[in-house]
């Protein structure tokens, strides 16, 4: 496997996991459609520099498994989804989709981005709780790549 695939530009794709983060905290926090949270950013964000593709597809597909999502972190976590931090549940729901449904991107790929996008805008200790329910869920979701 190749660990960079051709034209994928990895700044961007770091960029477009930062920016659907604070995406994701809109749309956890105030409740409107998806789509109307990405033609918000689309318009207020920097998004030029953003894979927007792939933030997209981050998003979009959050929305459409979100409850699969959630499903999949509620064994690894110490209370409801919904209780968990704003920015850390953010993070999770990010990583699950990308563990799940994005098998092209290698678990430690999605574990590393989080954790970072997690010390830039979450609590002090919140990327350690990522880390850790992360590590777990990659143990089940990506036995065999976490085996290599």
């Amino acid at each position: 496997m190749n660990p960079r695939p051709e034209g994928i530009d990895l700044a961007a794709r770091s960029r477009a996991r930062r920016r659907a983060l604070q995406a994701l905290y809109a749309w956890q926090i105030g409740g409107s459609r998806m789509h109307a949270v990405i033609e918000q950013f689309r318009h207020e964000q920097d998004m030029e520099v953003a894979d927007l593709e792939y933030f997209e597809d981050l998003l979009n597909g959050i929305e459409r498994h979100v409850a699969v999502i959630d499903e999949a972190i509620k064994p690894y976590v110490d209370r409801e989804v919904e209780q968990i931090d704003p920015i850390e549940r953010a993070a999770l729901r990010l990583a699950t989709y990308e563990l799940k449904y994005r098998p092209d991107v290698p678990y430690r790929v999605i574990i590393n981005e989080a954790i970072e996008v997690t010390k830039r805008f979450g609590a002090d200790h919140g990327h350690s709780y990522v880390n850790g329910v992360l590590d777990k869920l990659a143990g089940v979701l990506r036995s065999a790549e976490k085996r290599q």
